[in-house]
């Protein structure tokens, strides 16, 4: 979208010494109106907001509770503290040494749900302090089980170890997750429990920590079939989690997160069985009972799909078909069809996201509601909403002003220190694709602004760098959405859209990068014709103090007058990356 210029004209781009008025010239008269909108947009964003009021009404519990009485829009209440979340004292006095003395509004309503053994749907908006909202009560909970059984040597020499894996999207991801766990130290200044991530170049850890972080692939690979551990791995997790549940219930990573999924139940339908079986006496089976339970059958799971799994009941999930699999006559067929739909649960699992639609059977929000109904939900105050610390300014461009105004955007804040206080700025500019990133540098540049580059492009370490760079020292930082997900990079004041997001949801995780943890930040879009159905749909809830849900519409409607607006503007427009041909 941005920077629609032919090359000639690029070629013979001069920087203006004036400082262009573009965003002097907005008035709030010129901020969107609903009722610039035609009706049926307006119908549209209303009748998606009520059906999606009434799908949540009964199941969840929103971030505002505890009730905050004060304005705050990210904290808890002042009375709200760890040990009143069912916290122990040692993980509150870990939180207090790494400067969490209050829980975030989010935090305050999962925490308990996590701690009470249900499995639980966090939904809430980027920086509400997820991700520390599902470790510290697992690692308390891992923790106490552990100190448990270092007290009982009894109990500790016939129970297997119990750990959790949380599952990312990426190796960056999981990185910050370890480092985020790791920042969790008791008084002697050493992390309360060991945790490792297990992709990458990482394998697989020589001790055994409490916590596994990992992406879909890289754990499967290191639990293959025939490695002697597989067995022992799926009996010891007790808590899992997928962090960026949307993403890794969608796309290229649907198929291997089910596939884990059928691993982990069969483990649970199995041990129930055994359990049941010996109901006047019930132990723990060990990991030789269960050794010979090889899951061989289950590699003809990896090419499922959730429109396939959604059309199962809970408890129907691909368990007959492992046990006709399973070489063994210990357990028999007509068994399983009495545990199949009721079976003793002895695993937690979370799902995290800062967007997951409900609307339509396919969705990532449909699909667990399908799978898990009895989880608890947990969803954010402003889940899909416009965040109220976060100003938001529009620019509508031409071929004949989008250069000026994204240097003026960058120029804008690039001096200035608004990160309260710590005397560093940071920006973050966003296209959509790698040569859009590289146009949108090298045109930077070209004006004498210097950036970091991040996209797909580069190679882990580079990329890798760089945001350890713009963490460091601030400055401008070119990126792709590969930026936009799960990876915290404190005090970002600004972010600049150079091409507009292709959706809502990357509209949501884009902005999402700044305002965080109860900070302020800015916002710039530069858009152009061909986006103004999706901005006027996302402005007109902001508008209107909705969820943009609307705009996630799976409408065939909404769809084709966005690909017939985007075609018709084609032959009149060039893309990003052919500017610097």
């Amino acid at each position: 979208m941005i920077l629609r210029l032919s090359t000639a004209m690029l070629h013979s781009f001069s920087l203006s010494t004036t400082t262009p008025k573009l965003l002097s010239h907005f008035t709030p008269s010129f901020f969107l109106s609903t009722s610039a909108l035609s009706p049926r947009i307006r119908i549209w964003l209303n009748q998606s907001y009520s059906r999606r009021t009434r799908a949540f009404s009964s199941a969840v519990v929103t971030a505002s509770s505890p009730k905050n009485t004060g304005t705050d829009t990210f904290f808890a209440e002042d009375t709200v503290s760890w040990q009143s979340l069912g916290l122990s004292d040692r993980i509150s006095q870990a939180l207090s040494n790494a400067g969490f003395d209050r829980p975030s509004l989010v935090q305050a309503a999962c925490m308990p749900s996590i701690l009470s053994g249900k499995d639980v749907v966090i939904a809430a908006e980027t920086g509400s302090g997820k991700t520390y909202g599902y470790l510290v009560p697992l690692i308390d909970k891992l923790y106490g089980a552990r100190h448990d059984a270092d007290n009982d040597l009894e109990k500790a020499t016939v129970s297997s170890r119990t750990f959790s894996i949380v599952l990312c999207p990426n190796v960056l991801l999981c990185e910050q997750v370890v480092r985020m766990a790791n920042d969790l130290s008791g008084d002697d200044g050493r992390p309360i429990l060991r945790v490792a991530a297990v992709c990458g170049r990482q394998g697989w850890p020589v001790n055994e920590p409490d916590v596994i972080v990992s992406t879909p692939v890289a754990l499967l690979n290191s639990i293959d079939p025939k490695k002697h551990h597989r067995s022992d791995f799926i009996r010891a997790v007790k808590y899992v989690v997928f962090d960026e549940a949307d993403m890794l219930l969608s796309g290229g990573f649907e198929n291997h997160v089910i596939r884990l999924i059928h691993m982990l139940r069969f483990d649970e339908k199995l041990l129930s069985r055994v359990n049941k079986a010996g109901s006047e006496n019930p132990v723990e089976p060990s990991s030789d009972s269960v050794s010979h339970f090889d899951f061989e059958g289950e590699e003809d799971m990896q090419n499922e799909s959730i429109s396939e799994a959604e059309e199962m009941s809970e408890g129907d999930v691909d368990a007959q078909d492992l046990m006709e699999e399973t070489q063994t006559s210990t357990v028999k067929r007509k068994d399983w069809m009495r545990v199949r739909k009721n079976y003793e649960r002895s695993k937690q699992y979370i799902f995290v996201a800062a967007t997951l639609p409900v609307n339509g059977k396919k969705t990532a929000g449909a699909v667990l509601k399908k799978m898990f109904p009895d989880a608890n939900w947990v969803s954010g105050s402003y889940l899909h909403q416009h965040n109220p610390r976060l100003k938001e300014k529009w620019i509508e461009v031409t071929t004949d002003n989008q250069v000026d105004a994204l240097i003026e955007a960058v120029k804008q804040f690039g001096s200035k220190a608004l990160d309260h206080g710590a005397g560093v700025s940071r920006t973050m500019v966003f296209g959509n694709t790698v040569e859009a990133v590289e146009a949108v540098a090298n045109i930077l540049q070209r004006a004498g602004i210097e950036c970091y580059r991040y996209h797909t492009g580069l190679s882990l370490a580079e990329r890798a760098e760089s945001l350890d760079d713009f963490r460091a020292k601030g400055g401008i930082f070119v990126c792709t959405d590969a930026a936009a997900r799960g990876v915290d990079i404190p005090n970002v004041s600004h972010v600049i859209q150079a091409d507009f997001a292709t959706s809502a949801i990357d509209f949501l995780h884009r902005v999402g990068r700044t305002a965080r943890a109860g900070q302020f930040g800015v916002v710039t879009s530069l858009y152009n014709e061909s986006n103004r159905d999706l901005v006027n749909a996302i402005r007109a809830a902001g508008k209107l103090g909705q969820p943009v849900e609307a705009a996630f519409s799976r409408k065939r409607s909404f769809r084709n007058k966005l690909k017939k607006r985007a075609g018709s503007n084609k032959a009149g427009h060039i893309s990003t990356a052919e500017l610097m041909v």
